[in-house]
């Protein structure tokens, strides 16, 4: 499903991506973690084209998504449009639409990107929020919710533009702790239900529950990757066991 080859990113002089690789299936959800800086949410906007890599290629099922691949442009670039579509992207912050209600959040761009009726995208918006358990508060500006609530609406948005592939990028991180449960829960139906996702997190314990496999990044590189509890338990690098000494208490050492 997901395919990256040495995919490098600078912004000047600095270099934040150093030559990725990744491979990943469908309905696998992979989890990257780092310390911060390490170049984990620029590898996420890279794979949805908010961020044009400096070099390296991007395959998502089968599309080629970087460089051109001899198209002409304008084919290339509606080749990159149609990528985009099907990624959805959940961001630290909400960016919810503040004087719209929360159903017009959520069924603003089926309406204006895919032409979608407003009745079939109302329908749809509602068993979205139906999924995030935020029906009742469809007429409800975001203003009126919590943090966690608001952030639930953020994936409905996202979903409802039927992504294949989910992208996170530390949705828990502005939330205070009671309220990420209520979030983690969602993605966590998600992986049941067999959508592909990365998910950026500092939630170690999450990430162990929910991941297929764990990529631990530092410096732009991903310097371990494996299954969850190869990675926690039985970490092949020192650099990835200085850094769960860190955030968790008893590590495989």
């Amino acid at each position: 499903m997901i395919t990256v080859k040495g995919l490098e990113k600078s912004f000047g002089e600095t270099h934040v991506l150093r030559g990725i690789d990744h491979q990943q299936a469908r309905g696998e959800a992979a989890v990257l973690i780092g310390p911060s800086g390490c170049g984990k949410s620029t590898f996420l906007r890279c794979l949805n084209l908010l961020e044009t890599p400096t070099a390296g290629t991007i395959i998502l099922d089968g599309i080629t998504i970087t460089g051109g691949g001899g198209d002409a442009p304008a084919e290339f670039e509606e080749r990159q449009r149609q990528a985009r579509r099907r990624t959805g992207m959940v961001f630290q912050s909400f960016n919810l639409f503040p004087h719209r209600t929360v159903l017009e959040n959520v069924i603003e761009a089926p309406i204006h990107v895919k032409g979608l009726q407003r009745a079939e995208a109302v329908e749809s918006g509602m068993n979205l929020l139906r999924k995030v358990g935020l029906e009742a508060r469809s007429g409800f500006l975001p203003g009126a919710l919590s943090g966690g609530q608001q952030q639930r609406v953020a994936i409905a948005r996202a979903l409802a533009m039927q992504p294949d592939i989910m992208l996170f990028d530390e949705p828990t991180s502005a939330l205070d702790p009671e309220l990420r449960e209520e979030v983690l829960e969602v993605i966590r139906q998600l992986r049941d239900e067999g959508m592909t996702m990365l998910i950026v997190t500092h939630e170690m314990e999450f990430a162990r529950q929910i991941a297929h496999q764990v990529l631990f990044f530092d410096g732009g590189l991903v310097v371990e990757a494996g299954p969850p509890e190869r990675v926690f338990g039985a970490p092949s690098q020192e650099r990835t066991r200085a850094f769960l000494r860190k955030i968790i208490p008893n590590p495989a050492s």
